[in-house]
């Protein structure tokens, strides 16, 4: 059943789009204009003909604009039954107007506790209490009453009255339940940062109830394999650089997999200051490298290790240019995506007409690093930590041989041990200078992750250094890494054989610093 718009309540904090819709709902379809305070003054300024919700309460806005909108004469008109005789002859018999339409978005809360120093005080102010209550008066009454939570709904609501002259049913409830899961939403958001006080800033995963709220981006294709159905959920209202909030600029649909893939790409590629490229295949960095410009960070990337980074996943950490393009083009290359911060339009072009399929993403800048928890779904809950990240200070690391690393060395290290943060344990990374040559991931025993790295690396594991997650729980770790011609080791420590280790790192001249640190990724 079609309902017309004949009398609109406004009230938003977020006034994107406020004075074009209600510009043409007053000038298009004669729809009467209601607004509290400042949502007033803003329809007023732009020269249209608008109300103050005091003329229909009766009652001024009072303590600082905490009361305005809950009073009967506003409830009474959005929650009567417009099909129950009784309920219309109480409003005929207190002259109380129908209300047909409620523009409501509420008070900033998840952005005001976002920033940094918030203090508590600021947030209670931000929690809105009669926004809340309007939007579920008027969502409860979808049958008759429409409600628009953000100006994302606007257009919809103006088609219909365009098409049809009213809101039809289906639309109303659509937008019915979009109201009722903003609403839990903002509560779940006000109960969570109630929690964070309590528990304390330091234990963000101690809430006793956790409360995700999460929309869908898109369906996919199916999951990691054809049988399996999957679906893509982001945070809401998500702006922070991620993959979730990347812009997809080419290619065909991104699968389940990619979606793993890029993820683990664009945050090894973000731990790096010079120019980076990453190559992650089946979720583990199979090539990483920085130098001097983007296009060589590739090309020594790619050249760790071609036979595995063929058809795998590149991130950059700066735009790509020209040259990086050209690089990326070059040969018999096959890459599923590219994920950076953005193109050189030449290089955009040039990308896009070598492949048609190939998926290109756009990030913007890369400032700061992954936020917010990490979630690991097991059969009946939720496993949460805090993410791994800020916890490596270089300098603090403590050489254990007799032999002390050279600068090369120790540069060379920082890198290996940034990359092998991001491999999957137990995880052995090999590299010459900044390239990785070889990589061990995800084996049961450590010392066949160490044979697997070196085994990749072939010749080029003479002069490398080796990073290692977790301690040695053996020497036989080194005694392989020195066969192979490894020349400086960095690694956790906390064995009870860490002795043995140094001792056969002092027998083959291999330098070892301890970090005190470890990184699983299990």
């Amino acid at each position: 059943m079609l309902r017309p718009i004949r009398r609109a309540l406004f009230s938003v904090s977020d006034k994107t789009g406020l004075v074009d819709f209600a510009q043409i709902l007053h000038t298009q379809h004669g729809v009467e204009l209601i607004a509290t305070g400042g949502t007033k003054k803003a329809i007023a300024d732009a020269g249209l003909p608008v109300k103050d919700v005091a003329e229909l309460t009766g009652f001024p806005e009072i303590l600082d604009g905490r009361v305005k909108t809950l009073h009967p004469n506003i409830y009474a008109g959005l929650l009567a039954k417009r099909d129950k005789p009784e309920h219309m002859a109480t409003l005929s018999e207190h002259r109380l107007p129908e209300i047909d339409l409620v523009v409501c978005n509420l008070y900033p809360f998840e952005q005001t506790v976002a920033k940094p120093g918030v203090t508590e005080a600021q947030a209670i102010e931000n929690i809105d209490i009669g926004g809340p209550c309007m939007i579920r008066a008027a969502a409860k009454n979808f049958h008759a009453v429409t409600v628009a939570v953000t100006a994302e709904d606007y257009p919809a609501i103006l088609e219909a009255l365009a098409s049809d002259g009213g809101v039809p049913e289906p639309l109303r409830r659509r937008l019915a339940q979009r109201a009722f899961s903003r609403i839990r939403e903002y509560d779940q958001a006000i109960a969570a940062y109630f929690e964070s006080v309590i528990a304390g800033e330091d234990a963000p995963t101690h809430h006793r109830i956790l409360n995700l709220t999460l929309e869908q981006k898109q369906l996919l294709r199916y999951g990691e394999n054809p049988h399996q159905s999957a679906a893509f959920y982001g945070e809401p209202n998500i702006t922070r650089v991620c993959v979730a909030t990347a812009e997809q600029l080419h290619g065909k649909e991104l699968s389940y997999n990619n979606i793993l893939d890029l993820d683990s790409a664009l945050n090894l590629a973000r731990e790096f200051t010079l120019p980076a490229a990453v190559v992650v295949k089946h979720n583990n960095p199979c090539g990483a490298a920085t130098a001097s410009t983007l296009a060589e960070a590739f090309t020594q990337a790619w050249d760790g290790d071609p036979l595995s980074a063929f058809g795998g996943i590149i991130a950059f950490n700066r735009p790509v240019d020209s040259a990086t393009a050209a690089a990326l083009m070059g040969g018999e290359r096959f890459v599923e995506c590219v994920i950076a911060p953005d193109y050189e339009e030449q290089a955009l072009t040039r990308l896009k007409d070598w492949k048609k399929n190939v998926r290109l993403l756009k990030t913007g800048p890369l400032e700061g690093g992954p936020q917010g928890l990490d979630y690991r779904r097991v059969d009946g809950g939720l496993l949460v930590q805090t993410r791994d990240v800020g916890a490596d200070d270089c300098t603090k690391w403590e050489v254990k041989t007799q032999r002390q690393p050279t600068p090369e060395e120790r540069a060379a290290l920082e890198f290996a041990w940034l990359v092998c943060k991001h491999v999957k344990s137990n995880a052995i990374v090999l590299t010459q200078g900044t390239q990785i040559v070889g990589v061990g991931a995800g084996q049961m025993s450590r010392v066949v992750s160490v044979d697997i790295a070196v085994k990749k690396a072939g010749e080029r594991a003479k002069g490398s250094v080796l990073a290692s997650d977790a301690f040695f729980p053996f020497p036989d770790n080194v005694e392989l890494a020195a066969a192979a011609g490894v020349t400086a080791i960095v690694q956790p420590g906390g064995s009870v054989k860490d002795a043995d280790s140094i001792a056969a790192c002092d027998k083959h001249g291999i330098t070892m610093l301890f970090t005190g640190v470890r990184h699983f990724r299990h």
